[in-house]
């Protein structure tokens, strides 16, 4: 999802080669080894992470093996030619018990095993690379790959057909034509051509250090739900706020993880622009790429 948009970006001014993960398998040291002597980089940029939050509880060591043994090994092959690395880490390294939106050097405290990998990997590139760009950010949907975004869409399509005939009958609506979202998260969804365009403002401003980046604004999964589905044209579809706790997921979610973008202000000049707007650009090309 972020690789592709990556790709797509730098590729205007950088030669780029893009290596997914039936070419380069990043918890193999030595094919790490191998990609960096065969291609000589100036900058590696590592989008791949384990991204399934619930299936990291159950699944404690493959988690730790992609998100944090694998930056390890990307570090110690660009060890030796001190080459420069751009890495992707999340919000969900913060506890969610704050009431303002997290600096990069506030203290982190995850409080599931997705987020204790991702600052696993996060230690592993601060003590083994001396010129590497940590990037965090947050609910992340794009074209590729599947996403919050175009879950709800799906589910709306699939309900507009429930509600269209329960209106024709006159029958109340069941839980069968309602969507429920979680309204006790807050956040800030990014849309990763958005994201892509900041990394190459970054890189070209030779950043270096931790960077937060997301989109401008913040809302709840419900929020988010709600104007997925206006700009989509889904205006039968009612959605219902719930609680985390009815949804009894097995990873706990921070319940505030909106993150400070005052330091990539600073840096670049540059401000990214409100969920609201990204949201529309990303509906406008998923609209033309079906």
């Amino acid at each position: 999802m972020l690789g592709s948009d990556l790709l797509s970006r730098l590729s205007s001014e950088h030669e780029v080669i893009g290596m997914d993960k039936d070419e380069i398998d990043i918890v193999s040291a030595s094919d790490c080894d191998k990609a960096i002597q065969d291609t000589s980089p100036e900058i590696v940029i590592n989008a791949a992470a384990y991204t399934n939050v619930d299936a990291c509880e159950k699944d404690r060591a493959g988690c730790f093996a992609v998100n944090a043994e694998a930056v390890k090994n990307i570090c110690e092959a660009c060890r030796k030619s001190a080459i420069r690395i751009v890495h992707f880490s999340t919000d969900y390294v913060f506890d969610g018990k704050a009431n303002a939106p997290y600096k990069e050097e506030d203290p982190c405290n995850p409080i599931n095993v997705y987020g204790e990998s991702k600052l696993a990997g996060e230690k592993y590139l601060q003590s083994l690379s001396d010129n590497y760009l940590l990037i965090r950010t947050s609910w992340l949907y794009g074209l590729k790959g599947n996403n919050f975004v175009k879950a709800i869409l799906e589910k709306a399509k699939a309900k507009t057909y429930i509600a269209d005939t329960m209106e024709k009958v006159k029958a109340k609506p069941t839980k069968s034509s309602i969507l429920e979202v979680v309204d006790d998260q807050i956040g800030s969804p990014t849309y990763t051509k958005d994201l892509a365009a900041a990394v190459a403002l970054l890189i070209e401003k030779n950043a270096q250090g931790i960077y937060h980046v997301t989109n401008r604004g913040n809302c709840t999964w419900h929020q988010f739900a709600e104007r997925i589905l206006k700009e989509a044209g889904f205006d039968k579809i009612e959605v219902k706020p719930i609680k985390s706790s009815q949804l009894k997921r097995p990873a706990e979610r921070p319940s505030y993880s909106v993150l400070s973008k005052e330091k990539f202000i600073q840096t670049t000049g540059k401000s990214m622009q409100p969920w609201q707007l990204a949201l529309q650009d990303y509906l406008n090309n998923y609209r033309s790429e079906r």
